[in-house]
């Protein structure tokens, strides 16, 4: 059974594409395969900065033939006194018979006619002619570009293409107007390690004539390499090398032969905060920060770790170049840093006013103004003391001022960062400078989350805002479309709140911001509803993908399009999660079965009622004198024993006692309705539908 083999060569690829890449030919490739009827026995997928290619293994060298059924019109418009009309003959000259081939079949709808056809399979070469050119066009990425005078567009200019089944070149062309690229054998070496040209025997052997070659054509080789290449490294010069997930991938696909490489710059600037040594290697320059490995407080060395796609035996000026690149970007920190810290944070608050945060919306320091009002809003209801209001006040203040810093507007990613470190060195509380970095967590969904009460309620507030915000600006995400993060800012609001177990009544703060949001755009309608919507729709979500709670159970507590039940989402959300996690929770361990029936029922049969939902005791709304059956007295004697039990349950939110009185009084209520002495619930007497 054949192998191919298909090699796309480029120039160099975006890092991203390549990931990009590879991951959508898993998706698509084993499926356009398999609708040809061509199962392999193996797909790899490999990609470097130059290439990107595939090797399918174990193809069948054709189609099998295939014989189907075609179906034709109805046999009535095909058949008329039992001779054919001229829609059976146009339906089998279409189908390339004879119409005595036609035969009749019934069907769900009726007679129709039918034609037993046979497919003769294609040669496994002829179907990939058609379908390598569909892999290659159909690749999606940002930023694709044309090259040359033709109209094909790739993420970078195409060089050369490699298709080989077995040892035979399977030929085609990949035209771009006034260019052609043709398949071949031949691939490309290494760059700098070998630029010359090599010659692929066999498909099957892609990845070893690579390696001669100086390319390491797999991605996971790469990266295992790399990473067994900086621990080494890092433990020669008795540290421990931080890598992060993201420059690790991304540092994967720069390289086609990696080789880690040691750097160093002056000592002098530890001085600087590690965040800010750490941002300028790992953000701008893609280097390995270095930790000492044997200090408890771990500081940072002045070392680094870059992984080189150069001559390994260039190491040393590799690593001297890298220096001195570094030793630029820290300097001009290091004066950023100085800069900033010769002035309080509060003093760059009113160059806020200078930086927009949306047109229709003001400026950051409008935007830090409300970011005050929803957090004292939150602070009321929290019911906190003085010193805890001030210090949230004064983090809402200063929230957003590193924005206007020097070191921030070079390195936006640390906002926060440095916020909290300008906060402590003008002399602001601990609690201050910990929630001005806290209230951007969490910042992606596997981010920790804020621990300090300040970073919570500013955090909170800053989202709240710009949620209510853009959706008065009728901005709201659609699809995959979300530019302002709002689904983030929502989740992140609720996460924040079952988290750190915040009683706050968000029904209020969105009516809240809703109102001053029209009172200051009178132009614009309330957002209110939408927002409601929105968020009740982000907590179903987290519910059911986050906290894995059957999606009929979220319906039990967040209902469906009831305003009652929105309303009390809302209003506490952690109780929307712990009725959502108890009622899981009874549902595995057997309980909620149990019981179903009579609650089902009894709630079939009170909604058709007018009693108050709120009233748990029956002596105030029940008339036993109307009694007429033991088993009514029976069912009103438990239900008033269990008052105490209900009424805790309610009160301290022990749904587990409200269910195991359920489940006590469950053999009443079934005597109730079906027993020997069952009443008529709905009665015609007004009164006894009442009590009943």
């Amino acid at each position: 059974m054949p192998n191919f083999l298909l090699e796309i060569g480029v120039e160099e690829l975006p890092a991203e594409f390549v990931d990009r890449a590879i991951a959508q030919w898993k998706e698509g490739i084993p499926t356009t395969l398999e609708e040809q009827f061509l199962t392999p026995s193996a797909i790899a997928f490999y990609g470097t900065p130059r290439r990107l290619a595939i090797l399918i293994e174990g193809l069948p060298v054709k189609q099998s033939d295939r014989t189907e059924e075609v179906k034709g019109p109805p046999a009535s418009a095909a058949f008329k006194d039992g001779k054919p009309t001229k829609a059976a003959e146009g339906f089998a000259n279409k189908q390339g018979v004879a119409v005595t081939d036609l035969f009749v079949r019934e069907t769900e709808k009726g007679d129709f006619v039918f034609v037993e056809k046979t497919t003769l399979g294609q040669t496994t070469a002829e179907i990939l002619k058609t379908l390598v050119p569909q892999w290659i066009t159909k690749l999606e990425g940002r930023r694709f570009m044309r090259w040359g005078d033709g109209d094909l567009r790739f993420s970078r200019p195409i060089r050369w293409l490699v298709a080989l089944l077995d040892s035979e070149i399977l030929p085609l062309e990949l035209v771009n107007g006034s260019s052609t690229i043709k398949s071949d054998r031949i691939s490309w070496g290494h760059r700098i390690l070998h630029p010359e040209s090599i010659s692929i025997p066999q498909a099957s052997n892609y990845v070893e004539c690579l390696r001669s070659v100086y390319v390491e054509a797999d991605p996971s080789v790469r990266r295992t390499k790399i990473e067994q290449q900086v621990k080494t490294a890092a433990q020669e010069i008795d540290g421990i090398a931080q890598m992060p997930t993201d420059l690790l991938d991304e540092v994967v696909n720069l390289v086609e032969y990696p080789t880690a490489v040691v750097g160093n710059f002056d000592a002098e600037f530890l001085s600087l905060p590690d965040e800010v040594i750490s941002t300028v290697m790992v953000t701008h320059q893609r280097y390995f920060p270095v930790k000492a490995a044997k200090q408890s407080n771990s500081p940072l060395l002045p070392n680094f770790i870059t992984i080189s796609n150069g001559d390994p035996s260039k190491s040393e000026i590799i690593s001297a170049g890298n220096g001195r690149v570094i030793r630029a970007r820290l300097a001009d920190a290091q004066f950023f840093y100085q800069a900033d810290c010769d002035e309080p944070l509060d003093s760059y608050l009113p160059e806020l006013a200078n930086v927009t945060f949306q047109e229709e919306l003001g400026t950051m320091h409008d935007k830090v103004d409300r970011i005050i009002e929803i957090s004292q809003l939150i602070a009321e209801q929290l019911d906190l003391d003085e010193q805890q209001r001030n210090e949230i006040e004064s983090t809402a203040t200063l929230c957003k001022a590193d924005l206007v810093t020097q070191m921030v507007y070079e390195f936006p990613e640390l906002q926060g960062v440095m916020g909290q470190k300008y906060a402590i060195a003008s002399g602001e509380s601990e609690n201050v400078a910990q929630g001005i970095f806290d209230h951007y967590l969490p910042r992606t969904a596997e981010d920790m989350m804020p621990e300090s009460l300040t970073g919570q309620v500013v955090g909170i507030s800053d989202r709240l805002d710009t949620l209510v915000s853009i959706f008065g600006l009728g901005m709201l995400p659609t699809g995959s479309s979300d530019p302002f993060a709002l689904r983030r800012a929502a989740n992140a609001i609720i996460n924040i709140t079952w988290y750190a177990q915040l009683p706050i009544d968000l029904a209020q703060l969105l009516e809240q911001g809703a109102t001053d949001f029209v009172v200051a755009h009178p132009d614009k309608t309330s957002p209110l509803e939408a927002l409601q919507a929105f968020f009740i729709q982000r907590i179903h979500t987290l519910l059911e993908d986050d906290l894995k709670i059957d999606y009929d159970l979220v319906n039990a507590v967040l209902g469906e399009n009831d305003p009652e039940y929105t309303t009390r989402a809302l209003q506490d959300l952690l109780d929307v999660r712990d009725r959502a996690l108890f009622l899981q929770n009874i549902r595995n361990n057997g309980m909620l079965a149990a019981i179903y029936e009579t609650v089902n029922r009894s709630t079939r049969l009170a909604v058709k009622g007018d009693l108050d939902k709120q009233q748990l005791d029956p002596t105030v709304v029940v008339r036993p004198e109307l009694f007429e059956k033991k088993s009514e007295q029976a069912f009103y004697d438990s239900l008033v024993q269990l008052v105490p039990q209900t009424q805790a349950a309610q009160s301290d939110r022990n749904y587990q006692l409200l269910v195991d009185s359920i489940s006590k009084i469950a053999p009443k209520v079934n005597t109730f309705f079906d027993g020997p002495e069952s009443v008529l619930v709905m009665d015609e007497n007004p009164n006894i539908q009442k009590i009943a």
